[in-house]
């Protein structure tokens, strides 16, 4: 059973760009494709005005392919470029500091140098 359902909006990582459509990362196992009949209502000149290789947007799923592990994928009726709400969180120092890792990394080099040796 897969994570992934239709009509579900998702992130996903543009990894590709040709004249056909935009080609996206979903995880480690599935990808997707975006055809330029879905990218927008208006013609499309120029993939490019939308996104690029790299972009992390957010697509609406149109079919699942389990076997294949791909995904039809629309950005043409969701508002894909929108920004996550994060919610900064306060960094709370230790009093401990840096002293934890002083303390372990000797311990740490050792075990590794034994393993090296334990290897050869």
């Amino acid at each position: 059973m897969t994570k992934y359902k239709k009509g579900k909006v998702v992130k996903a990582t543009v990894t590709g760009i040709e004249s056909y459509g935009v080609f996206v990362s979903l995880d480690e196992y599935y990808s997707g494709l975006i055809h330029i009949s879905e990218i927008s209502h208006s013609y499309v000149k120029n993939i490019t005005d939308y996104v690029n290789i790299g972009d992390i947007i957010y697509v609406e799923i149109l079919d699942v392919d389990d076997e294949l592990s791909q995904l039809k994928l629309s950005i043409k009726n969701i508002d894909y470029k929108k920004k996550a709400n994060f919610k900064k969180k306060k960094i709370v120092e230790t009093s401990l500091g840096f002293k934890t890792l002083a303390y372990k990394l000797p311990i740490w080099i050792d075990d590794n140098l034994e393993k090296m040796k334990k290897v050869k």
